[in-house]
């Protein structure tokens, strides 16, 4: 996998550095979203129906207060599972780029911020992604997710809090989705020029961060994964030292000797790949199962209320048809009534 040299830098130790992924559809202002978060235009931004960010990158900024964030950006295709609701990501590409947040995390993630916009209705495609994380990641992620919602200007211009917002025809599965993320959520206006309504809400953001990392007991989301992509690396860094220490080594005897050691890691980074892709794979299958489950019992009580519609429908006619005939049959009486009344005179 090309790019995945270790650099010189790359710190074993924890250095206070909290990491943070910003998951989230095209259009939503996931990478303004994170330039607000760092104070600079880091990550490429613009208004676009196609996905401005191509692959995960990260960006660094120091807080005030000497806090080290780490931010990764990611591809909208990122928590999208290849092949479900008729997404273009294929295994491959989507296998490539969670291998490599996971390389970029290097001791985990502090917090994964689901991006939303207040401009567009929580969509089958939102509800999938996020299904799509808890699926491949496991529940535990849930625990680290914070809910940013984009759009704050546009609230503000029709006077309405995020509060309004959600308590105005909030849809079900936005609801469950607070509801499975501590009810975490934030809202964010990525055009203001207000320096202090910028300090504002990245200092609401940064208070549910430490939420999240006080419930999980400071420890940040790991898995399998990161811990064999974290040893992968300890080991090429380590021989790498040991490499440069070498006496009675040419210099050409050294570079070949670091590009065998790069080989390996990168085979194994290949390795690793092919285990995601293929937990992707199944992944895919079982949400899928589960779709095709739930759109048959969808089905089946759509039949069963057309069924009983019907069922309706033919009892109020038999009614109709009785009530109709009884009618008749009272204005026969009537006249022969009448008629007998008229012979009597």
């Amino acid at each position: 996998m090309g790019g995945s040299a270790i650099s010189e830098d790359w710190e074993f130790t924890t250095n206070g550095a909290r990491t943070l992924v910003l998951v989230g559809r095209t259009g939503n202002g996931k990478s303004a979203t994170g330039n607000s978060i760092l104070g600079r235009k880091a990550f490429k931004s613009m208004s676009s129906s196609a996905g401005v960010t191509s692959t995960c990158e990260l960006q660094r900024t120091v807080l005030e207060d000497d806090q080290i964030l780490d931010v990764i950006d990611t591809p909208a295709d990122f928590i999208r599972i290849a092949g479900l609701f008729d997404f273009s990501a294929e295994p491959e590409f989507v296998g490539n780029e969670i291998v490599k947040c996971i390389n970029m995390a290097k001791d985990g993630i502090h917090a994964v911020l689901v991006v939303l916009s207040v401009r567009t209705r929580f969509s089958r495609e939102e509800q999938a992604a996020v299904q799509s994380l808890r699926e491949f990641f496991g529940s535990k992620i849930s625990d680290y997710m914070i809910l940013v919602f984009t759009g704050g200007d546009d609230l503000e211009d029709n006077d309405e809090t995020l509060d309004d917002y959600l308590g105005r025809d909030c849809p079900e599965p936005l609801k469950n989705t607070l509801t499975m993320c501590g009810n975490r959520r934030v809202l964010f206006d990525n055009k203001t020029k207000d320096p202090l309504k910028k300090a504002d809400q990245l200092k609401q953001l940064l208070f549910l961060v430490n939420v999240v990392v006080q419930n999980n007991g400071g420890k940040p989301y790991t898995d399998d994964l990161f811990k064999e992509l974290k040893k992968g690396a300890i080991k090429l860094h380590n021989q790498a030292t040991e490499v440069n220490s070498l006496v009675g080594y040419s210099k050409q005897e050294i570079v070949e000797l670091k590009e065998q050691m790069q080989k390996s890691y990168e085979e194994q980074l290949k390795r690793i790949t092919e285990v995601v892709e293929s937990k992707l794979k199944e992944t895919t299958h079982r949400l899928e199962e589960q779709l095709a489950k739930e759109q048959a019992a969808r089905l089946k009580a759509e039949l069963s209320a057309k069924e009983a519609q019907k069922k309706s429908d033919d009892e109020i006619c038999k009614l109709r048809k009785y009530l109709e005939r009884a009618q008749k049959e009272t204005e026969e009486l009537r006249g022969l009534a009448d008629r007998g009344m008229c012979n009597i005179l």
